[in-house]
């Protein structure tokens, strides 16, 4: 009996501790592949798309290079993915900023134009720009970039209360993040804040006086 029991107790603590072995690890992974997206964002904005290569990641990261290709197998795999993660995250904060829903238009504005004043968005532009010249990398970076601006005009909609069954405000939230957009070019070369601080002004009020 005891021979029985034995027999069947030693593979089911030998699966146990197989996933208590395999807990940490994809947990570790995780980590390292996080790492691996902010180093990645973060070199693309400091350096541009010639200067951020895998090993320049990796060593930023703290990880191997084969452990940054273990993750991304090429180099647009890891840029793109870096940029689709930011650009998420970053969502998730703005939702979170206002997590009751519409809210004071001015403060809306600010946080949406904060979006496009900041690293995520020098990067953004790093990889527009080599899309423009890397056939391999545009339709990915082409497809991103839809998917990120149809959430972000998602969101300002909900967050600006706005009816967009009503002629011309689909084009008026549209327009907002045009020209926030346009203000963080302008930002990438110089400290834009004060023009930037009244250009938000009166686009809260030209927002008033287009959705009521």
């Amino acid at each position: 009996m005891g021979t029985v029991t034995g027999g069947a107790t030693g593979p089911t603590g030998a699966t146990a501790t197989a996933a208590t072995a395999t807990g940490p690890k994809q947990a570790r992974s995780r980590v390292t592949r996080r790492h691996l997206l902010e180093a990645a964002v973060s070199c693309l904005a400091e350096h541009g798309w010639a200067g951020s290569t895998v090993s320049v990641v990796a060593e930023r990261a703290g990880v191997s290079r084969g452990a940054a290709q273990h993750h991304f197998p090429t180099r647009e795999d890891l840029f793109t993915a870096a940029v689709e993660y930011v650009a998420e995250e970053r969502s998730t904060a703005l939702r979170d900023l206002f997590h009751a829903g519409p809210a004071a238009r001015p403060a809306v504005v600010e946080a949406l134009v904060d979006l496009y004043t900041g690293a995520l968005f020098r990067a953004a532009l790093q990889l527009w720009v080599a899309a423009s010249n890397e056939e391999q990398l545009r339709p990915r970076v082409t497809e991103l970039e839809a998917r990120v601006g149809r959430e972000t005009h998602r969101i300002a909609v909900e967050l600006l209360g706005a009816d967009e069954s009503v002629p011309g405000v689909r084009e008026t939230v549209q327009g907002l993040l045009d020209m926030a957009r346009g203000l963080g070019l302008a930002n990438v070369l110089t400290d834009d804040a004060a023009r930037r601080a009244r250009v938000v002004a009166q686009w809260s009020r030209i927002l008033d006086a287009a959705l009521g």
